[in-house]
C-alpha cells in the first residue's frame, strides 16, 4: 500500500486548509498524562523503528521505487471513491515523488531516556516549504506505531523495579531478574506488528520471552546481533496438549520420559496443573528426586491455573496443606536448598518454578513480598507476563498525542497551541519551537523557544531529508535503562 494511505481520512486535505502561504509546521511527540498509579515517567522506544520501517523502508519500495503514474493512479483512485469526486489534487503526490526522499526532521532525546509527563520525547518539522502539509500527514502512522513500544516498555520497566527490589533484599542471584520476566503475551496481542513492537519494549527490561520475531526486530532495527550478544531466549516447555495425550493415568511416565529421556540436561518447563497440582508436588517429584538433582540443568514446574499469588505462596486459609504451603515451600520440602547470606531460602539450582498466566505488576509485587515473608528468595519463581499486561492499554494510557506548536506563515512565524475551556488540562499543548533541559538527571521544557535555543537543546536530530542521522542499539538503550529508575510511588 502507498504509505501515504496509512492515515486517518481528514488528513487527506489539510493541505489545504492551512493558510495561505504556510511553509513549515512544527510539531512534537509527548505523554500527557498516566493513567497508572504512581507512574510519571514513560519510557521513550520506538522512532527508530518507525524510520526505519516506514519512512526509509516503506516509503521507498512502496512509494519512491514504484512509477509515479501507477502512485497518482492508486491515491487518485482511493481518495476519489472514499470522499467523492472533490478538489484534494494529487500534484503535491507527484512533487514528493519528484523530490525523491521525505524532507523532513526530526528530534529526539536518546531511546530508552525515561521522559517525564508533558515533556516531549522528539519534535518534526518539514525542510522544504511546500512540503508543510508533511508534517502532520504523518500523526496517524507515528501515533499507531509508536505509542505501544513506549508503553510497554515503561511497564516492563515496572515490574523491572518490583523484581529487582525484591531480588536485591533477599537473593543471591539478582542477576537472575533479567530471566525472571518472560514475556508470553504474543498470542493476546492485537496482531503481529503490536506482538512485536510491545515485545521489544519488553526486552530493554528483560532477556526471556516466547516472542520471536521481536528477536528478530531488534537485529533489523536496532543493530542487535543474537550470536554476539544475548537479545532474548528461553527454554524447552510443554503444553497442555502434550501433557493431556499422555493421559492422566500416564502423567507419572510423562514427567520422568520428559525429565529422563526427552531432555536428559538443560532446563525444561513442565505445566504441572493440567490435572493435579498437589499431586505432581508431593507425589510424582518425589519419587524422580534423584533424577531430577542429578541432572545438569533445571526441571520448572508450571502451573498456570488458580490465584497465582496463592498458588505459588501458599493460602492459609486452604482446605489442605498443600494449598497451605504452595508450590515454593513444597517444592523445598522436597529437594531443600541453601539459605544465603541475606538469610532467605534459595531452592536447589536443579528445580524451580514459572507462573505464566494472569500475572500483572501488583500481583508480581505480592508474590515477592509473601515469598520473603516466609523465608524464601524472590528468585525462586519466574513470572510470564502475558497480554493482559501489553494489550490491555492504549493510546491513552499514557496520553501520548503529536500537535503542532508553531508555524510559518509569509515568512512569519507563529506560536500556536491549544487550551480547550471544557478540558482538564490533559490537552493544553505547549507553545512554540521545543528546547528540552537537563536538570539534576530529569528532563524539562522551556517552550516558546528560539530557533537558537531549539538548536541547544537536548533533542538531537536522528533523521533528516532521507537520511538517518544516529542508529542506536539495543546495548546502548539498554544500559541508558540501567543507568535510571521509573520514579514509582512508594
Amino acid at each position: 500500500m502507498n504509505p501515504l494511505l496509512l492515515t486517518d481520512g481528514y488528513k487527506v486535505d489539510h493541505r489545504r486548509q492551512y493558510p495561505d502561504n504556510t511553509t513549515l509546521v512544527y510539531s512534537n511527540w509527548t505523554p500527557r498524562k498516566s493513567r497508572i498509579e504512581g507512574v510519571n515517567e514513560v519510557v521513550f522506544f520506538g522512532l527508530q523503528y518507525f524510520i526505519k520501517k516506514y519512512i526509509l523502508d516503506e516509503f521507498k519500495t512502496q512509494f519512491f521505487d514504484q512509477p509515479k503514474e501507477k502512485v497518482v493512479a492508486r491515491y487518485a483512485r482511493r481518495i476519489n471513491t472514499y470522499l467523492g469526486e472533490n478538489q484534494v489534487g494529487t500534484k503535491h503526490i507527484e512533487d514528493l515523488h519528484d523530490l525523491g526522499y521525505i524532507p523532513m526532521v526530526f528530534k529526539a532525546l536518546p531511546e530508552g531516556s525515561t521522559v517525564p509527563l508533558r515533556v516531549p520525547m522528539f519534535t518534526m518539522y518539514n525542510t522544504k516549504p511546500e512540503f508543510f502539509w508533511l508534517t502532520n500527514y504523518f500523526e496517524t502512522l507515528l501515533s499507531a506505531v509508536v505509542w505501544m513500544p513506549c508503553t510497554s516498555a515503561t511497564i516492563a520497566k515496572q515490574y523491572r523495579v518490583v523484581l529487582d527490589k525484591y531480588a536485591e533484599e533477599t537473593s543471591s542471584l539478582p542477576e537472575f531478574v533479567d530471566w525472571q520476566g518472560h514475556d508470553f503475551s504474543m498470542r493476546g496481542m492485537a496482531g503481529i506488528e503490536a506482538a512485536v513492537i510491545s515485545g521489544m519494549g519488553h526486552l530493554l527490561n528483560f532477556t526471556g520471552t516466547d516472542t520471536i520475531p521481536a528477536i528478530d526486530a531488534l537485529e533489523t532495527y536496532y543493530n542487535a546481533n543474537s550470536e554476539q550478544e544475548l537479545i532474548g531466549g528461553s527454554v524447552a516447555a510443554t503444553e497442555h496438549s502434550v501433557m493431556c495425550m499422555g493421559t492422566t493415568e500416564g502423567e507419572y511416565e510423562t514427567f520422568k520420559r520428559l525429565i529422563c529421556d526427552v531432555y536428559p540436561k538443560g532446563i525444561v518447563s513442565i505445566v504441572s496443573d493440567t490435572w493435579d497440582l498437589w499431586k505432581v508436588l508431593t507425589d510424582y517429584l518425589p519419587r524422580l528426586k534423584e533424577e531430577i538433582i542429578s541432572r545438569e540443568g533445571k526441571v520448572v514446574v508450571r502451573p498456570d491455573s488458580g490465584d497465582p499469588v496463592l498458588i505459588i505462596c501458599g493460602n492459609p486459609d486452604g482446605k489442605t496443606e498443600q494449598e497451605r504451603k504452595g508450590v515454593i515451600e513444597l517444592l523445598w520440602d522436597v529437594f531443600g536448598g541453601t539459605v544465603n547470606a541475606k538469610g532467605y531460602k534459595e531452592l536447589v539450582p536443579q528445580i524451580g518454578a514459572i507462573y505464566g498466566d494472569s500475572i500483572t505488576v501488583e500481583r508480581a509485587t505480592r508474590i515477592c513480598q509473601k515469598l520473603k515473608e516466609k523465608g524464601f528468595a524472590s528468585t525462586n519463581v519466574v513470572l510470564g507476563i502475558g497480554s493482559y499486561t501489553y494489550q490491555y492499554n492504549t493510546r491513552d494510557t499514557f496520553g501520548f498525542a503529536m500537535k503542532a506548536t508553531y508555524g510559518e506563515v509569509n515568512g512569519n512565524g507563529r506560536e500556536i497551541f491549544k487550551d480547550p475551556i471544557t478540558d482538564d488540562g490533559t490537552k493544553k499543548s505547549a507553545k512554540g519551537l521545543m528546547k528540552i533541559e537537563l536538570n539534576n538527571g530529569r528532563y524539562e521544557l522551556k517552550d516558546q523557544a528560539t530557533w537558537e535555543e531549539e538548536q541547544k537543546g537536548e533533542l538531537k536530530e536522528v533523521f533528516r531529508d532521507g537520511k538517518l542521522l544516529v542508529d542506536d542499539s539495543l546495548a546502548a538503550i539498554r544500559e541508558r535503562m540501567k543507568e535510571k529508575q521509573l520514579n514509582l510511588a512508594e
